[in-house]
């Protein structure tokens, strides 16, 4: 068991990793400017409220709590939800000042939360990778500030990795469009919309190129990639996502109609394949996620009576999962 410190624990994805690394045993503090209400989060779980960028703060905070390990998801989570500037400042400032700081005190594990938007997919110049499924090798090409504020993230771990060696472990994660539990139950998502809707009309999906993962699934991935930091190269960066796509059709058929020129590159994207790989986790972790939209709604009654799960029928899933990519400019996706 360790002693682990999420700051952004009050968030969408923030209070399922909570949860979800108190239930495998870790002594857990929710870190947020805001606490949650009482019965938020599992018995035991401790909350501190914090701004980080007050000088000095972060490191107070790690001070006084001491935690084996800092997994930090606070930023601001919205792409052109504030201004341009605004989003540069504070995820890159929040960034640093946690990393800084945790490595300042020898804390050992330190993990920071990316996006896939680092890819630079819905750039308004037009967006293609080399091949799909993109992976971790897929170049990086970001187009607005959000997306260059999880990048800067990403090296900033690799950056500390580089002047530490193996003293403190150190590793970013890229989450897709996350999906909370109360979401299965019909809760909007993040983008105001329900699952079944994003189904139903593959445009609302189109602009994430139809990723998503379960909040729970990112739990435990991240107790996974806590218990094994030591065996892995240092300053390691993984997507994180489903094993299928948030689509009733192949996207091989439903690319090329979102994503002009992509016929080609999604071809081999037949079955329930998702747009973004997740093997770099299954090879150097043993990670898989557990849930899918099928699984999922099934479980919650949001199918309707006597419909079929479509999809089903057209095989199991290929390795590697979902990940956002916007296909249009326009309200972005995020994690």
């Amino acid at each position: 068991m360790s002693r682990i410190l999420v700051t952004g624990g009050a968030g969408r994805l923030g209070r399922s990793v909570v949860a979800g690394l108190a239930g495998a045993g870790h002594e857990v503090i929710s870190a947020d400017r805001d606490a949650v209400p009482d019965g938020t989060f599992p018995a035991g779980v401790a909350q501190e409220t914090a701004d980080l960028l007050v000088p000095g703060e972060a490191f107070r905070l790690l001070e006084r709590t001491a935690p084996d390990a800092v997994i930090h998801l606070a930023a601001i989570a919205v792409p052109f939800s504030a201004p341009e500037e605004v989003i540069f400042s504070t995820n890159t400032r929040l960034a640093f000042t946690v990393v800084s700081a945790a490595t300042e005190l020898g804390i050992g594990k330190i993990i920071t939360a990316s996006s896939p938007t680092v890819l630079g997919y819905g750039s308004p110049a037009g967006w293609l990778p080399d091949t799909f499924p993109v992976d971790e090798a897929t170049r990086p090409r970001p187009w607005n500030a959000y997306a260059l504020s999880k990048l800067i993230a990403e090296q900033t771990v690799q950056m500390f990795a580089a002047a530490q060696g193996d003293r403190i472990r150190y590793a970013a994660f890229r989450p897709c469009y996350v999906i909370s539990p109360e979401e299965w139950e019909g809760a909007p998502t993040q983008q105001g919309h329900t699952v079944r809707e994003r189904l139903t009309d593959p445009a609302l999906s189109a602009p994430a190129l139809f990723n998503y993962v379960d909040a729970r699934d990112v739990a435990d991935f991240l107790d996974v990639l806590l218990r094994n930091m030591e065996s892995i190269p240092n300053g390691e960066t993984f997507f994180v996502g489903a094993a299928d796509a948030l689509a009733t059709e192949p996207l091989a058929a439903l690319l090329p109609r979102f994503l002009p020129g992509s016929a080609g590159h999604a071809a081999g994207l037949t079955g329930t394949s998702p747009a973004f790989s997740i093997a770099k986790a299954k090879r150097l972790l043993g990670w898989e996620p557990r849930r899918t939209w099928r699984t999922e709604l099934a479980r919650t009654g949001e199918t309707r009576t006597g419909e079929t799960l479509v999809g089903a029928a057209a095989g199991p899933a290929s390795p590697g999962p979902a990940s956002p990519g916007s296909a249009t400019p326009g309200p972005q996706e995020t994690k």
